[in-house]
């Protein structure tokens, strides 16, 4: 990658790539989950990853590249680090250690996102800032409702 503008547009077809990983992933997620409250979360978030995966599509063109995935490592990683849960962990534990792993995939998120419009208002892509902003403001949303369930019922002996 020779500049700024390289790493964005690999960044963005990373994150194309993981938003596309994930929905499959969090369906697991939530089939896997006892606690009602954690599913309903969960398939709240399956519907906002699914509009990601829209809003990024709108958003290449606005870059001047067309919508692709570049492998992303690190939400392989986070999605293999939930894998290991469903065969190891009972009731109580499985659905803290599911919501620690989706807060894990969102802070993982967030941090990408940020990232993400920042270089893009750097850029000039004032559009693709706005809908990053948008997509941030949601995987902060998603991070929020988890930490919360967490306080109150999951993390509950």
């Amino acid at each position: 990658m020779k500049n700024l503008a390289d790493i964005f547009k690999r960044s963005l077809k990373e994150m194309y790539y993981a938003e596309n990983m994930l929905v499959p992933a969090l369906r697991r997620i939530a089939d896997a989950a006892t606690n009602d409250q954690l599913k309903v979360v969960i398939e709240e978030h399956i519907e906002e990853t699914t509009d990601h995966i829209e809003l990024l599509r709108r958003v290449f063109p606005l870059i001047g590249t067309i919508a692709d995935g570049e492998k992303c490592l690190a939400i392989e990683g986070l999605i293999e680090q939930a894998n290991v849960l469903f065969k190891d962990a009972s009731k109580v534990a499985l659905n803290a250690g599911l919501l620690a792993a989706c807060q894990s995939i969102e802070h993982y998120e967030i941090s990408r996102y940020g990232t993400l419009r920042e270089w893009a208002r750097i850029l000039g892509y004032e559009e693709a800032h706005s809908v990053l902003t948008r997509i941030l403001d949601e995987e902060r949303a998603a991070n929020s409702k988890l930490t919360n369930l967490a306080i109150r019922t999951i993390n509950m002996l």
